[in-house]
């Protein structure tokens, strides 16, 4: 991608956000005569562009996934702190997504810090513009994800805990201990001397070959049932957060990545070929085997 391609994206990934966050700003509690869920968006956005700033200049993606995991804690922390009658639903919805940013944001650091780098980075952070596209698109993938539990979190309207609180919960924290498990597991057997250049096929990934995903994707569909009741009228177009996270991890930077970059490593491996066909991509027992 060269740079002029790279500032269209980057353009279409602020306006993706500004929409997002105009549709969930309708309806939000303000401070200082702006909404709540506007003011979110643009601390996750300047947070990502200052973190990129010594990023470029160092050439290093050592924070990058940090940095995620910072913004939401930040403008999710910021709304709360503002908002003028917070009910139980938004202290609930702010509970659980620091906990999984907290949770995750250690493990990728720790991740990317044994590991010495990230390759995926390599041909990008020396392209200013690829590289500001990259942390922009971050800035986008927060702001959206996190779109639906914004909007109940800063709604104007207070709405009492109900079955979708408890539906939501029941889906959030087994997507959470899915993902949380299976990263694990996969950790254990990255970091074993005697797993070098093999692939995991043990615990939740013997019944999917992307478990982390398959709970991730769980977790975010939680939090948009959750807040489901706390939304109205154009903040329900919020309620693409759940989809955009699918979209994200089966067809842009997830699956694809991974599976392509599998099949180029071990694509002639018997063993691995055997468990393409017999494990599914990412829903366990039922989803689509093979690719």
């Amino acid at each position: 991608m060269n740079s002029s391609k790279a500032i269209g994206f980057t353009l279409v990934a602020l306006l993706l956000g500004a929409g997002i966050g105009w549709a969930g700003s309708q309806g939000s509690a303000a401070w200082g005569g702006l909404p709540l869920f506007a003011i979110a968006g643009i601390i996750i956005y300047l947070i990502h562009w200052l973190v990129f700033i010594p990023s470029y200049i160092f050439q290093t993606e050592h924070y990058f996934d940090l940095t995620g995991s910072i913004t939401y804690l930040t403008a999710m922390g910021i709304v709360v702190i503002l908002h003028p009658s917070l009910d139980d639903r938004g202290i609930m919805i702010y509970t659980l997504i620091s906990a999984w940013a907290i949770r995750l944001g250690i493990f990728l650091f720790d991740r990317v810090r044994r590991a010495g780098g990230d390759s995926r980075f390599d041909a990008i952070k020396v392209n200013f513009f690829r590289f500001l596209l990259t942390w922009t698109l971050s800035g986008t993938w927060v702001y959206v994800t996190m779109a639906a539990g914004l909007a109940a979190v800063s709604s104007a309207e207070s709405i009492g805990l109900d079955a979708f609180f408890a539906v939501g919960l029941a889906l959030f924290l087994a997507g959470a201990v899915f993902e949380g498990t299976a990263d694990a597991q996969k950790l254990r057997f990255r970091w074993n001397p005697d797993n070098k250049n093999r692939f995991i096929t043990s615990g939740l990934w013997s019944i999917s070959r992307h478990p982390n995903y398959f709970g991730e994707i769980v977790l975010w569909i939680g939090i948009a049932v959750i807040a489901f009741p706390a939304l109205s009228g154009w903040q329900y177009v919020t309620l693409i957060s759940p989809v955009f996270v699918i979209f994200l991890l089966t067809r842009v930077s997830g699956i694809n990545l991974l599976e392509r970059a599998g099949k180029q490593r071990w694509g002639d491996d018997p063993a691995y070929q055997a468990y393409l066909d017999s494990t599914p991509a990412l829903v366990p027992f039922i989803g689509k085997k093979g690719g």
